[in-house]
C-alpha cells in the first residue's frame, strides 16, 4: 500500500517545482541553484554547474516515506522473533546467545528491510559484451528478492545507460580485440608474478611510457586494480604529520587510502573554493595539532569528474590554491580521463592547463579505454619511489597481457596514432551526445545533476518508492540504467544514473528520453510512474 501510496503522493511537488523551472528557461538562474566560479578569470570558458535544491515538501515526503517503511521494518523483525514471517537472515544458533555476537544485529536492519524491497534493481547478470546495448539473464524472485532464479531465458538488446564505456572500447570486435587476441597467443593471460619479480614483460613498459606521454608527464606507472591504485599508493606517500585535505564526495578508494596512511584528514565542502582556502590557511597558521610544529606534507584530494554528482573539479581555482599555499596536488581522473577535453586527456585538458602544475595524477583504464587498472603519473623521481614503497607494486600481480595491449591499442587510437581519426571521432560523439541527452532531459523538466559537459548524468528520484519503480519499469522498455538511493546518496536525493557513450546512437538516446512520444497540452496535468515530467501532457506509453 505505502510503495503505491508515496509513488503517487511524491509525484505533485516535484512536477510543480520542475513546471516553474521549464517554464522559465530565460530566468532558469532564479529557480537554479547555480554553482558558480568563485574566481572566474581563471577560465577560459564558461564553466556551468547546477544543483537544484529539493524543494521543501519533497523533503519531508521523503523523510516520511523512509519513516513508514522503518516502523514496517521493525513490525515485521517482530513479527519474525516470533516465527510468525519467515526470517531469511543469517542468525546465531541458540547455543552461540551467549558468545560475543559476531555481528550487530541492527546494522542489517536497513538491508534486510528496506534495501531487500528493491535488490532486484542491482547485481543484474549480463551474457554479453557490455556495449551501447546489452543482454541481460532473465531472474525472477519467489521470496520477495532474498533468492533469485535464473529461467533460462535472456533479455535482448537492452539498451546499456549504466556502464562506464564513455568512447564505447568495451567491444569483441574491432581493433583493439583483435591485438588483445593476437597478445594472449604470444603471452598467454596471466603473468603469475609482481613487476618486482618475473612479471615484468615488455609489454608493461611500453604500456607505461605511451601513458606518460599521453598525460604529458615525465613517467608514469601501471597497476592491475583502479580501487588499489588509490588505496595502497596515498599510504606510500603520507604518513603520520602529515595533512590530507578532502574533497567530501570523493571515491570510497580515495577514503580509504587516506585513513590507511595515518594522516590527520580534513575535509571541505565539494567543489567549494572558500572552504578549501579556510582549511588551507589554518593548516599554515596553527599547524599540528598540540605541538603546532608545520605539518611535513599537504595534500589537496581531489577528482576530476565526481561519478555519483556529474560535477567537474575547478581545477584552475584548486591550482591556484595549491601554489599560493605550496600543498601537494592529487588529481583522480578515473572517471574524466578518456571523456574530457578536446584530445580526450582528461579535466587538464579540458581546461586548458599545464600537467606539470598536478604532482600526482591518477586515473583507471577500466572506463574510457574498456580495460582494467589504474596509473600514477608525474615526475620521474615520484614514479621511481613508488616502484619501491608501494603495496600495490610490490604485492600485487603484474597487468595481464591482453588487458595491457587493450590500453595500448585504444590510447594510440585516442591518440589519433593508429592513422585513422576514430578515435577523434569518438571524442566528438561523447561530446555531442553528452550535450544532446542532457538537454532533453532539460527540454523535458527533469531534474538533473552536474555539469553541462559531465557525460555522467545523474536524474533526481528523491522518493524511496521511486528508486525501484524507475528501475523495473526502465527495464521494461529495455533501458538498463543504475537506480541510486540511501546510503550512497542523502536520504533526500536518490536518483537513476545515466552514464553516455560515444556508442549510443541517437535513436537510443531518444528512446530513453522519450520526447518523440510526448505531446504538451496546456489544460490538464497527467502523472506518469515513470517519467516524472511537470508540464501540462500526455504521455504515451513506449512500447515494452
Amino acid at each position: 500500500f505505502y510503495y503505491y501510496f508515496f509513488q503517487c503522493c511524491a509525484a505533485p511537488p516535484i512536477y510543480d517545482h520542475i513546471y516553474i523551472t521549464s517554464q522559465s528557461k530565460i530566468n532558469i538562474t532564479i529557480h537554479k541553484n547555480q554553482n558558480v566560479p568563485h574566481n572566474s578569470s581563471l577560465y577560459k570558458k564558461p564553466f556551468v554547474e547546477s544543483f537544484e535544491e529539493t524543494p521543501l515538501w519533497v523533503a519531508v515526503l521523503t523523510y516520511m516515506g523512509y519513516g513508514i517503511l522503518t516502523i514496517f521494518g521493525y513490525l515485521r523483525d517482530f513479527l519474525r522473533h516470533w516465527d510468525i514471517e519467515k526470517c531469511h537472515v543469517a542468525r546465531e544458533r541458540d547455543e552461540q546467545k551467549d558468545f560475543v555476537p559476531l555481528y550487530q544485529d541492527f546494522e542489517n536492519f536497513y538491508t534486510r528491510n528496506l534495501y531487500m524491497r528493491i535488490r532486484d534493481n542491482w547485481n543484474r547478470p549480463i551474457c554479453s559484451v557490455p556495449g551501447a546495448k546489452v543482454d541481460l539473464v532473465e531472474r525472477v524472485t519467489h521470496d520477495y528478492n532474498w533468492t533469485f532464479e535464473h529461467t533460462g531465458k535472456v533479455v535482448k538488446d537492452v539498451i546499456n545507460m549504466g556502464s562506464y564505456n564513455y568512447l564505447g572500447f568495451a567491444e569483441n570486435t574491432g581493433a583493439c580485440a583483435d591485438a588483445a587476441l593476437e597478445v594472449t597467443k604470444m603471452y598467454g593471460v596471466g603473468v603469475g608474478s609482481t613487476r618486482c619479480e618475473m612479471g615484468n614483460l615488455d609489454i608493461h613498459e611500453e604500456m607505461e611510457q605511451l601513458v606518460a606521454r599521453f598525460l604529458g608527464v615525465e613517467s608514469a606507472m601501471a597497476f592491475g586494480m583502479g580501487f588499489a591504485t588509490n588505496s595502497m599508493n596515498i599510504p606510500a606517500l603520507m604518513g603520520k604529520g602529515c595533512l590530507i585535505l578532502s574533497d567530501e564526495l570523493n571515491h570510497t578508494s580515495l577514503v580509504l587510502g587516506a585513513r590507511l596512511s595515518g594522516s590527520t584528514i580534513r575535509v571541505f565542502k565539494h567543489n567549494n573554493m572558500q572552504s578549501l582556502e579556510k582549511l588551507l590557511r589554518d593548516a599554515i597558521v596553527h599547524g599540528q595539532p598540540r605541538t603546532h610544529r608545520p605539518w611535513k606534507k599537504i595534500l589537496i584530494v581531489v577528482e576530476g569528474i565526481y561519478s555519483m554528482e556529474g560535477s567537474i573539479v575547478r581545477l584552475p581555482e584548486v591550482i591556484a590554491l595549491k601554489k599560493r599555499y605550496k600543498a601537494y596536488l592529487y588529481l583522480d581522473e578515473a572517471h574524466s580521463i578518456g571523456a574530457l577535453g578536446p584530445n580526450g586527456r582528461g579535466v587538464v585538458d579540458y581546461f586548458g592547463l599545464d600537467s606539470k602544475d598536478v604532482d600526482i595524477m591518477m586515473g583507471t583504464f577500466t572506463k574510457s579505454f574498456g580495460a582494467a587498472g589504474g596509473y600514477i603519473g608525474g615526475k620521474k623521481e615520484l614514479i621511481d619511489y613508488l616502484r619501491r614503497h608501494s603495496h600495490s607494486a610490490m604485492y600485487a600481480t603484474s597487468m595481464s597481457p591482453p588487458v595491457a595491449q587493450q590500453i595500448i591499442t585504444s590510447m594510440k587510437i585516442i591518440m589519433g596514432e593508429d592513422g585513422t581519426t576514430l578515435g577523434a571521432d569518438r571524442l566528438r560523439q561523447l561530446s555531442q551526445n553528452t550535450t544532446f541527452f542532457r538537454r532533453r532531459l532539460h527540454e523535458m523538466g527533469f531534474i538533473i545533476y552536474g555539469n553541462d559537459d559531465s557525460p555522467v548524468v545523474p536524474l533526481m528520484l528523491y522518493m524511496p518508492a521511486k528508486i525501484g519503480a524507475f528501475g523495473r519499469e526502465m527495464l521494461k522498455r529495455n533501458i538498463g540504467t543504475v537506480v541510486v538511493g540511501f546510503p550512497a546518496t542523502p536520504i533526500i536525493e536518490s536518483r537513476a544514473r545515466f552514464c553516455v557513450s560515444a556508442a549510443h546512437t541517437r535513436e537510443m538516446l531518444d528512446t530513453v528520453s522519450p520526447i518523440s512520444n510526448m505531446k504538451h497540452k496546456r489544460q490538464k496535468v497527467c502523472f506518469d510512474p515513470l517519467w516524472v515530467i511537470m508540464d501540462s501532457c500526455t504521455f504515451n506509453q513506449l512500447p515494452a
